[in-house]
């Protein structure tokens, strides 16, 4: 146990969706004259909730002009022009809605720039584009929409009545899709559920891919502004964008939650130990997404060696495949004047799931840029350099795995000296198959446990955590899945169970939805999932082993954790691989 485990530098299980699983402000219409003096106080009000609402880190960009309250219901008034949404079902919805410029042409492969501004009233009642992507026909959350570079938009659902003055909580959510595929149209992530629970939820788009994640000399060279994350780029520019802006839709910059689950969860990691991120937002909800190392890249930004390459040299390597030698200015002119699919290529959760020969092509994720990530999210909890926020965490028990075992016909000798044991435990669970121990295991190394360890590491920093897993299957998937596979749970956090079950909802399924709904909803009002009617969830105690498990039958439960002793093995192979 000399080295480094092997298997964390092993991609073969990627973080993605697979079949297994719609603001504004009202302002009161008033027929009285005012007097001058009506006419001051109504000037020094708009000051003073301007200055209320807007954080000098996050000035608006010059000439977009400031968010205000428009007196039609569904138009409102952001940077960059109006905008109008549409009514269905009590909720206010704007689809559609651009928070930086088009990442195209010259601001391919740059921090996303400003806004660009509109004349008129912008409808907002159709979702943008998602973001170029190679589509995956087999997975459940395949985006609704066309996939385009144009692509940075985001879409908000608020409740469609609002009490004048009321200030909602805002959830902000970020998709999964292993980096390379999804969106914010599919029918899953619709944030209504949310709305009519008195919140407004945020859904954002961000660059996927080699347009999200990529270096090149060239772009190192040009010295045009931070490289590299441009997805996790685009992601901090949201949240900027909601805290110069919510106001309008009745928001509250200071109550966001900020919520992903698989590579969505790995980014909420991932801004979670930023230090770009202070302030964006105040609580934390993160859905399989690993937390030790990076579930997904982890490449440096420069400086790489042929045994170990860089993002750099990666980028390199994927303009050589396509004719282009040069690292000077000439090559990014070449990469940018490449047709977006061609970068894009077959790139996608099976791609990835794929052995490739020859040297790397994609970055996969996140790099380490010393900037937005400066070491995995893992090595920042240990350092107690994470955003102080309240959190919950949780997996699914059938949950997927970004890294496996080194050996797949002898998985558990991973376990070293305790190999044995881990059989004995593994068996004693019913997984008596050396690739049902393979799955299990890689599941509990890269899902299970680091969920438990970011538990540990923020409750050791003061922060009030809750931890859980999902095990609740649909009952029309009943008896031949076993477990809540990867990705499962959502339409059961987002109230949208008719959309991926149709006629085939019960009315357990419903019960199901209910409840986990409610708690997600009440972490993100009140920074506490317990509420009235739900069964009482306390936070995580580091010297117990009690999760919140939504199960099979019997609903909520607060149990022991049954994978402890499996879970208690892999934390010590993780401190031994170290």
């Amino acid at each position: 146990m000399g080295k480094r485990l092997n298997a964390f530098n092993t991609r073969k299980y990627i973080l993605g969706h697979w079949d297994s699983e719609e603001i504004m402000i009202r302002a009161e219409k008033t027929e009285r004259r005012l007097t001058v003096a009506h006419l001051v106080g109504l000037i020094l009000l708009l000051l003073i909730v301007a200055a209320c609402t807007q954080s000098p880190s996050h000035n608006i960009p010059p000439g977009l002009g400031a968010p205000s309250i428009q007196p039609d219901n569904t138009v409102v008034r952001i940077e960059g022009g109006t905008i109008e949404g549409t009514v269905s079902r009590k909720v206010l919805s704007f689809k559609g809605v651009p928070f930086a410029a088009p990442p195209t042409g010259p601001y391919r492969w740059r921090a996303p720039q400003p806004v660009i501004p509109w004349t008129g009233v912008r409808k907002a009642a159709m979702f943008g584009h998602d973001c170029m992507q190679a589509i995956e026909t087999s997975a459940a959350t395949t985006p609704n929409s066309s996939p385009s570079e144009d692509c940075l938009v985001l879409n908000v659902w608020r409740p469609a009545h609002q009490e004048p003055g009321e200030r909602l909580p805002v959830l902000v959510w970020i998709h999964g899709g292993a980096y390379v595929n999804g969106g914010t149209s599919t029918p899953l992530y619709d944030g209504s559920a949310f709305a009519r629970q008195g919140l407004i939820v945020v859904s954002i788009n961000y660059r996927l891919g080699r347009f999200g994640f990529f270096a090149h000399p060239a772009l190192i060279s040009a010295n045009e502004g931070p490289i590299g994350n441009f997805g996790y780029m685009d992601q901090i520019a949201a949240l900027r964008w909601v805290q110069r802006n919510i106001a309008a839709f009745a928001g509250d910059s200071h109550q966001v939650t900020l919520i992903g689950e698989s590579a969505g969860g790995d980014s909420v990691m991932h801004l979670l130990t930023s230090p770009q991120t202070t302030g964006l937002f105040q609580r934390a909800i993160v859905m399989s997404g690993h937390g030790r190392m990076h579930a997904l890249g982890g490449y440096t930004l420069s400086g790489g060696t042929p045994q170990k390459p860089s993002a750099d040299q990666i980028g390199v390597n994927f303009a050589k495949s396509l004719g282009i030698i040069d690292t000077g200015p000439r090559a990014l002119s070449a990469l940018r004047d490449l047709p977006a699919d061609k970068i894009c290529g077959d790139l996608s959760t099976s791609w990835l799931l794929r052995s490739t020969l020859g040297p790397p092509t994609y970055a996969k994720g996140a790099i380490v840029d010393g900037s937005i990530v400066i070491t995995s999210p893992e090595e920042m909890l240990r350092r107690k350099k994470a955003n102080k926020v309240p959190l919950m965490i949780g997996t699914t028990s059938q949950d997927l795995s970004p890294a496996v075992p080194p050996s797949a016909k002898d998985p558990l000798a991973y376990f070293g000296l305790n190999t044995k044991q881990a059989r004995a435990l593994y068996k004693a669970d019913g997984l008596l198959m050396p690739n049902d121990m393979y799955a299990a295991a890689g599941a509990d190394m890269t899902m299970h446990e680091p969920a438990r360890f970011v538990a540990h590491q923020m409750t050791q920093a003061g922060m009030p955590v809750w931890l859980y897993r999902f095990s609740y299957v649909a009952d029309s998937l009943r008896p031949k899945i076993r477990g809540a596979a990867h990705a499962s749970e959502l339409p059961f956090v987002f109230g949208t169970l008719l959309a991926r079950y149709g006629e085939a909802v019960t009315e357990r399924d419903r019960r199901t939805e209910s409840s986990v709904n409610a708690y997600f909803a009440n972490f993100a009002k009140h920074g506490d999932p317990n509420g009235a009617g739900l069964p009482t969830w306390p936070t995580f105690d580091p010297g117990r082993s009690d999760l919140m498990m939504f199960t099979m039958d019997n609903g909520p439960v607060i149990i022991p954790d049954p994978l402890k002793e499996r879970l208690d093995l892999v934390e010590q192979a993780a401190k031994a691989w170290r």
